[in-house]
């Protein structure tokens, strides 16, 4: 058996109030906070309003940026440290989907290394951040128990990951934070809660840990498959779906993504489709050229599915909308994808160019 580690050091509570039963949790990390926020959903959700509660109880100040964006800039992590180094913050509390808790990890970063910019943090991986805590509102990034970021870089016309590997201190996993979420969203993020699971059961840096927790993530979100078509939820699927979620994290935590990831961001950056959606668009084509099909026939057992063929369908059904793509837009977009190597040396194998064009070709509409 080859060589391989296993590191999680984020502290997972779970259950409806985990926060509020928890709360003596944050008194160790200081005096002032910084919560990083979007603008509407931990409004809405309840979650905000539970944060506040719990800092005023136990007497920590805090101040609020509620100004992240889906895809959060460079701009945007620039514009909140800012704020946040005039404010002394000690912590950061990032509540909301991937994009809070991403700029949430950025913005930690550059507090504890005020000389910094947020462009280094694309380039410099040797960073530490003061404390994070996570409060996750969406079931599907998995970023409550990654040490990942992602990042768009408006210069270079692209999502760019962040190179520090900060782990949240702590993740509080409520269902109640869940249930507000647009029938939408909540199927764009389940489908990147299983394009986790699935590519990281892939990569190359799979292990027999990563492994068991992949299986039985997708045998999580097999039981959910009925409430993404109705959009029924009950509040034991939501749970199942977060769970699902989170173990995804864990599992790329590990392994890394692979192809899909790799190859959605140009889907998200200029055809401005939902990463969640772009990789589920990409997932069957991509699982079609993988040279381990023992390991896809197991995938596709877990989910109780027979073919590829019907897991694409299922897909799409659910995402709805094509995406429409000339030749030309096909041919830049693997031209991009074939220069990165981070996400191509995680796919066992050599890959080539007309694997990338043909992956492409299969989840769009040729124009």
């Amino acid at each position: 058996m080859d060589f391989f580690q296993y590191y999680m050091p984020t502290k997972i509570f779970f259950g409806q109030h985990c926060l509020l039963q928890n709360q003596d949790a944050f008194k160790k990390y200081g005096s002032r906070a910084f919560i990083v926020t979007g603008r509407w959903s931990s409004k809405k959700n309840g979650s905000l309003e539970d944060v506040i509660q719990v800092l005023q109880k136990q007497e920590i100040f805090y101040q609020i940026f509620d100004e992240v964006e889906e895809n959060p800039s460079i701009e945007t992590l620039e514009k909140a440290a800012k704020q946040g180094k005039a404010y002394g913050a000690q912590f950061i509390i990032g509540i909301g989907g991937g994009s809070p808790i991403d700029a949430a990890k950025g913005i930690g970063v550059l507090l504890a290394n005020p000389n910094k910019t947020a462009y280094d943090l694309l380039e410099e991986g040797d960073l530490s951040s003061v404390p994070i805590m996570a409060i996750p509102t969406t079931s599907g990034t998995g970023t409550e128990t990654t040490p990942y970021a992602i990042f768009t870089d408006h210069q270079l016309q692209t999502k760019r990951n962040f190179q520090p590997k900060i782990f949240p201190e702590m993740a509080f996993l409520d269902v109640r934070y869940f249930s507000t979420m647009p029938d939408f969203v909540a199927i764009h993020t389940g489908v990147d809660a299983l394009s986790h699971l699935v590519e990281g059961y892939l990569t190359v840096k799979a292990n027999p840990f990563s492994d068991g927790l992949a299986e039985y993530g997708i045998s999580l979100w097999q039981d959910c498959i009925l409430s993404l078509k109705t959009n029924q939820w009950s509040v034991k699927q939501r749970e199942k779906m977060i769970l699902a979620s989170t173990i995804g994290g864990m599992v790329i935590a590990q392994t890394g993504t692979s192809l899909p990831h790799g190859m959605g961001y140009a889907f998200t950056y200029f055809k401005d489709i939902p990463h969640g959606k772009a990789n589920g668009l990409l997932m069957s084509p991509y699982l079609a050229i993988h040279p381990h099909q023992e390991k896809i026939q197991r995938i596709l057992e877990l989910l109780q599915m027979d073919t590829l063929q019907e897991l694409d369908t299922f897909l799409k059904n659910i995402l709805g909308g094509e995406i429409c793509l000339t030749p030309e837009e096909m041919e830049s977009y693997t031209q991009g994808m074939i220069e990165n190597e981070a996400k191509l040396k995680n796919h066992p194998g050599k890959v080539t160019k007309e694997q990338i064009y043909q992956i492409y070709q299969a989840s769009c509409k040729s124009l």
